[in-house]
Order: C-alpha cells, then structure tokens, then sequence
C-alpha cells in the first residue's frame, strides 16, 4: 500500500478529513468562553464548531504533554485522550505542570484528568492508563483524528509514527533534551514521516534520557505548546504546518532554525515499497545489532538488585558512571566516580580493585553498557538493576 498516492489533501483542507460531521451550535457559555477564537476571521464560528468536533490523542502526560493537552482543552477540543501509565514522581513537577506536589504517587492519567476538568468541564476527557504498546497502540490511535506525540524514547516514537501512519492519522511530534527541542509534523499518507527523518534509530547508549541527561524545565512548555499549535492548525485547516520540515530550538540562545526534509520514496512506512505493514517489535528495533549468537551480551545477567546490594554492600566496590553534575543530586554513600566515557581507559585501574565491582548509573542503562566494556576487557563485574533510582525507592 502506497500511503503517498492515497487520500491526498492540502494543508488547507485538513479540518475536512478530520471532522465529518460539525456538532450543530455552540452554547452560549462556549461562545464567551472561546470569543476570543471567534473574533478570529480564521477560526469564527466553524472553526470552533470544528474543535469541538475534534477528537486528539495526547500520548504522555508528562513535559511535553502537559502543556499541549492544557491548552487543547482550553482552546475546545471536544474531545481529548490522554495516554500515559506512569505515575507522578517529585522529580516531574519541575516540568511537568499538569500535576501538583498533591499529585505525587497517582497515576498520571487521574492527575491528568482532575487537572484539565477543572481548566475546562465542557469537553470529554478519555484516560487510558497504560502504556501504549504494539498490542494496544492500534486499538487506541484509530479512535481519534490526531495524534500528538509528547513520548521519550525512540522505541515509543517509531511505534506511534508506524501505528499513525497505517492507520492514516497526521502525527504531531515533539522531543526535548538539556536546552534543545525539536517540532514536526508527520503524515504518511501524504509522504514525509518519523522514518523519512529517522530511517534507523541511533544505538541506545549514545542516547541518554531526560532523567539520565536533564532538560530545562520550562523547555518543555515551549515545545509541547508549539506542538499544540500545530495540532490546532491541522484541525482548523489554516496556515502552514511543519510537514516535511524540522523546527530546532535552542534555549540556550533562543535560536529557532527550519529545515525542510525530503519524502523518502524508499521510506519503510509511506515509500513506494512499504515493508512496514503491521507494529514491530521496537524495542529490539531499536537495540544494536547483533551479527550472531556468540556477540550478544545480555547484561541483565549480571544484574544485582537493589535490597541485594544493601544486604552485601560491604563485598562490593560501587562505582558510579554517571556525570558528576548528577552526583550532587543523589549519590550512593561510599560509591566511587569514574563516568561512563572513561571505563575503557581505565581498565587497568579497575581491574586492581580487591572487591567485585558494581556499576550504577541512574536507571540501569549506562551501567549496562559499562558491564559489557568491562566483560570485553576480561573483568567479571555486576551492575544495579534500575540504577540509583530503584535503590532509593527500596530505602528502609
């Protein structure tokens, strides 16, 4: 199937295929509470008529999602979804300004939702707590007309870009990462799609997370709600999205930059010979490749956990790999520092260590793959499952 080809519509005519059938009339709480649409000659009556008819799909409530899913529901979508299965921990209120210190430990689709009623009760909120998933996201995605991507990892990406491209479903995107964000507007069927600009994705340990690298709190909030812009672009069918192009942000010294990207008619999604015809597995999509049996290096079998490690710290040296900017925030007592970059070259320095080492990063990622630098080089060592984090959470 050639996604290109079918169902071509313009930029101006997408609130068409978005919104078959406008509801008849907007109450008059809803005509004072949107006036300042209306008075806009671009949205007036029916553009707002075909907001409320709407039906967007926010997937993450955290950073990105936050501010897009609040000013969606306040602008009148109808109708908005929200996926998410995690729950509020201390360290999202920086960014994530859906939720309160009240919120902390609930599941971040209840925040969510108390949140978003309160800003606007006219709409319909749908919550799905889970994790979206190559057995759900299907299920979920084909009952909504946009979808707006406020995920963190690239597994998540490359599953939502596939799942919105088979089902034909415009894609907003959005990533964030230390001081730098990026926008886009993805579309199958039209050509120009995450694979399109990410063919493969990098290997995982060049690619730390928010927790494991940090972000700018209020970053987040500028790039979820130009992500919210163009998802509301898309449906009012006005002015021009970012289809085919990137927009690059930079807080540091609030540049914003535009580069446009090409269709890749050898795309695996919206090319001419499509391969990707059904959801893949995308966490082995997106780990390094393996030539055969005898190079796979599992390091979750040299995984200790946390209540094990405190049981038998006294055995162990503990070395921590992350960057030492991230020591000063939590730290394990007694752990040694050598980052991640450096285990290679310090081989020898470890390997004169009298004790059996432990490697620990933030979430178990890093330390992974100190554990198999240290394995090529012919030392027997252990990591901590779920990092520093999971080590915390287990403190009498």
């Amino acid at each position: 199937m050639n996604h290109h080809s079918a169902n071509h519509y313009t930029e101006r005519n997408t609130a068409s295929v978005l919104t078959a059938t406008l509801p008849p009339v907007l109450s008059s709480d809803e005509k004072a509470r949107y006036s300042r649409h209306i008075l806009l000659t671009e949205v007036g009556i029916q553009g707002q008529l075909r907001l409320k008819s709407a039906r967007v799909l926010v997937i993450g409530a955290g950073g990105l999602g936050s501010p897009a899913a609040l000013y969606l529901a306040a602008a009148g979508v109808g109708t908005l979804g929200i996926v998410d299965g995690d729950t509020v921990d201390i360290s999202n209120l920086q960014r994530q300004i859906l939720h309160t210190t009240a919120s902390v430990g609930r599941n971040k689709t209840d925040s969510a939702r108390e949140s978003l009623s309160a800003l606007n009760p006219t709409i319909t909120l749908e919550t799905h707590n889970t994790l979206l998933s190559r057995d759900n996201a299907l299920a979920i995605i084909s009952d909504y007309d946009l979808i707006l991507d406020g995920t963190d990892n690239f597994a998540t990406r490359y599953l939502v870009n596939d799942a919105c491209g088979l089902l034909g479903k415009p894609l907003v995107y959005g990533s964030v990462f230390r001081f730098t964000g990026q926008v886009s507007v993805f579309d199958a069927k039209r050509g120009g799609c995450y694979r399109c600009l990410y063919p493969t994705p990098p290997a995982p340990e060049l690619v730390p997370n928010c927790a494991e690298g940090g972000v700018l709190g209020v970053l987040p909030g500028i790039v979820g709600t130009l992500q919210a812009a163009e998802a509301l672009k898309i449906v009012l069918g006005i002015g021009e999205t970012l289809h085919r192009r990137l927009l690059l942000i930079d807080a540091l010294t609030m540049e914003f930059s535009r580069i446009n990207f090409p269709h890749n008619p050898h795309c695996a999604l919206c090319g001419k010979e499509q391969t990707v015809t059904e959801l893949q597995d995308y966490e082995a999509f997106c780990s390094p490749p393996s030539t055969t049996a005898t190079n796979i290096f599992d390091a979750r079998a040299h995984e200790i956990t946390a209540e094990e490690l405190r049981e038998r710290k006294n055995e162990f040296v503990i070395i921590d790999v992350r960057e030492a900017e991230e020591r000063f925030i939590s730290s394990i007592e007694g752990s040694l520092h050598i980052p991640l970059g450096e285990i290679a070259s310090r081989i020898n320095e470890l390997s004169a260590l009298e004790r059996r080492i432990i490697f620990h990063c933030q979430s178990g990622k890093r330390s992974a793959e100190a554990v198999r630098i240290a394995h090529e080089n012919g030392l027997t060592v252990q990591h901590l499952s779920g990092g520093i984090a999971a080590w915390h959470e287990e403190r009498p």
